[in-house]
């Protein structure tokens, strides 16, 4: 389908070193700020079509950071976040229509996105500092949206543009600093628009959701040889890829069926021949089952208009898909699951349970074969107990008007189209995590006051310990508020609430599956003690956020608490907040955090 992106000649390596003056970029924003030394090394790459792509680090020097060039350096874990420019495109439809003030230039023009390395190690005396910018060149406005769930030791980041439909890949191994790997184009992916998540494998290589369309309407040929009709970019149906570590693409690989799905609740605009609800959007995988899971969330060029009132309420999906993956490069659907409806009767049918199903997650433990699927509309988790299974079952275990009654005790419509996003099972398995972003007041009706941003834990030892035969169902009035009636349904262990007066909230999260140990270096863990979340979604859809990226301690029995010592090095509050002025990069204005990762340097791991 393409071939790999090739080095640039002398761009390939550190092509640039050049120790740059910026006063105040990475110190408190007052009259003393010291003026420090920022190092700026480029990397670059050829994509297939010969254009030069760039990723220029920005690297601060700070006590103990590992110099370019320079072999001494204290061992670190660092968040490296994926975050876009903020400009004047980010405004809604609505927001266009009122008198706009006139904000400095660099909150105005679309500027470069950017990776941004933040010190994460606790204790260190730069922890919270963004220690690094890298600016990708030359695409502006891809608007940055999801790398991969976790990383592991060796695997490069694999970071989808959502509007550019580029796939940019960067190497680790040598943090703070970020080499770029290679860059997939649209016309790499010809089947497949929009790439979403993406799942590394234990050989490098990544399975990516691309959640739109062909790039041209029509009929699209797949690796395999297989023939779907589209509707063009954005539209319907997407397609998985696999990627190789500099952004080959090694397969495309159609997320719909041949035959037809439910022509009522798949609507495309415009139709296509073969209805299909195949948008995919969350990806996790269990590679010693060899299976593979893809949530459907919405076909999403009409979400882009507006994410609670699109042109039918039907463009939001219902479906789950399972897919084997024994032959790596050709995955094969075992199963397209439709999640059944809730006792919740809403307006709008957008609203009910099984609506726009953002997030899937699976279990870890060889003993457990199950996965989990969140719904963003419709505000409830789901679950099936074999991914093996030839018709796997899903029900719906937790709604999360349980979870928000811990913080509004009064509250009577608490989950429809709250905004889900980020699930993720512990590495042990014995927790729940889920980013709630909250539904902001009015969607409902002018009395409707809203409903609480949130990122929970729920306690899921019961429900996989019932293995195959799960007897937790939420079927009934009093279930929605005060959780599953049966014996094994999930228990609420924390809500945190999230402190966001804008019209966003939490979205994404990642866990830190890194300990020091006793040897100095760091070792991936199963016992994982936080979490980050970023305070973001698509500005563009009116659901902002503040643009904050926030660390979580999990304490005993998965209680949530937010880290007050991971502050920002500007303005001194708990998170890291992006709509700051300066950046190690430049005056560049507010920036928008969507996913991250905790990572660690290569040579700091055993």
């Amino acid at each position: 389908m393409s071939v790999s992106p090739r080095p640039a000649g002398a761009l390939a390596g550190l092509v640039a070193l050049v120790l740059a003056v910026v006063p105040g970029s990475a110190g408190p924003a007052t009259a003393a700020s010291p003026v420090e030394l920022v190092a700026v090394v480029t990397s670059a790459v050829h994509s297939t079509a010969g254009t030069v792509f760039t990723a220029t680090n920005h690297l601060v020097d700070t006590p103990g950071a590992r110099s370019a060039g320079t072999a001494g350096h204290a061992r670190k874990e660092y968040l490296v976040v994926w975050a876009g420019d903020r400009n004047a495109a980010d405004t809604t439809g609505d927001a266009l229509a009122a008198p706009l003030p006139l904000p400095e230039p660099a909150a105005v023009l679309p500027g470069q996105d950017f990776f941004a390395v933040i010190d994460a190690d606790r204790g260190s005396p730069t922890y919270g500092r963004v220690v690094n910018t890298v600016t990708l060149g030359p695409v502006p406005e891809n608007e940055p949206h999801h790398m991969q769930y976790l990383w592991h030791r060796g695997d490069r980041i694999y970071a989808g543009g959502l509007f550019s439909s580029f796939t940019y890949v960067l190497d680790t191994s040598a943090l703070p600093l970020l080499r770029l790997s290679g860059v997939t184009l649209p016309t790499d992916t010809a089947c497949g628009s929009i790439p979403d998540a993406f799942w590394v494998l234990r050989d490098g290589t990544a399975y990516g959701t691309y959640m739109g369309g062909p790039v041209l309407p029509g009929a699209c040929t797949y690796s395999d040889g297989q023939v779907r009709l589209g509707n063009g970019y954005g539209g319907t149906p997407g397609e998985v890829v696999r990627l190789g570590p500099t952004g080959t693409v090694l397969s495309q690989v159609p997320a719909a069926q041949a035959t037809a799905e439910d022509p009522v609740k798949c609507v495309s605009i415009p139709a296509v021949g073969v209805p299909t609800c195949a948008n995919p959007h969350g990806i996790q995988v269990r590679e010693d089952l060899d299976r593979m899971v893809t949530s459907d969330y919405a076909e999403p060029r009409d979400i882009i208009l507006d994410p609670v009132k699109p042109p039918s309420p039907y463009v939001t999906r219902n479906t789950v898909r399972i897919w084997d993956i024994t032959h790596r490069n050709t995955p094969r659907l075992t199963s397209v699951a439709t999640l059944p409806d809730g006792p919740r009767v809403e307006a709008n049918p957008a609203h009910e349970e099984p609506q726009a199903v953002m997030e899937t997650t699976v279990t870890n433990l060889p003993r457990h074969r199950g996965a989990f699927a969140a719904t963003m509309c419709g505000g409830a988790i789901y679950y099936t107990p074999d991914l093996t299974a030839a018709h796997p079952r899903w029900r719906e275990v937790f709604d999360d008007s349980t979870a928000a009654r811990r913080l509004d005790p009064t509250g009577t419509e608490l989950a429809g189209c709250d905004g889900g996003g980020w699930v993720q099972t512990s590495l042990d398995d014995r927790y729940l995590y889920h980013a709630v972003i909250g539904r902001k007041p009015g969607v409902t009706g002018p009395a409707d006051p809203g409903s609480p941003k949130m990122v929970y834990a729920l306690d899921i030892r019961k429900l996989l310990a019932s293995g195959s035969t799960p007897a937790c169902s939420i079927d009934t009035a009093d279930e929605i508020y005060g959780g599953g009636n049966e014996a094994d349904c999930p228990a609420v262990a924390s809500v945190l609430p999230v402190h966001d007066t804008t019209s966003g909230g939490p979205h994404w999260g990642t866990l830190d599956n890194f300990a020091r140990g006793a040897d100095g270096y760091f070792h991936e863990t199963t016992d994982v003690r936080r979490l980050s979340y970023a305070d973001y979604f698509v500005a563009r859809t009116g659901l902002d956020g503040d643009h904050r990226v926030c660390v979580v301690d999990v304490g005993r029995g998965g209680a949530l608490t937010l880290d007050p010592t991971f502050r920002d090095e500007q303005k001194g509050t708990p998170c890291v907040d992006f709509d700051r002025t300066v950046w190690p990069h430049g005056a560049a204005g507010p920036a928008k955090p969507h996913s991250q990762l905790f990572v660690v340097a290569d040579a700091d791991i055993r």
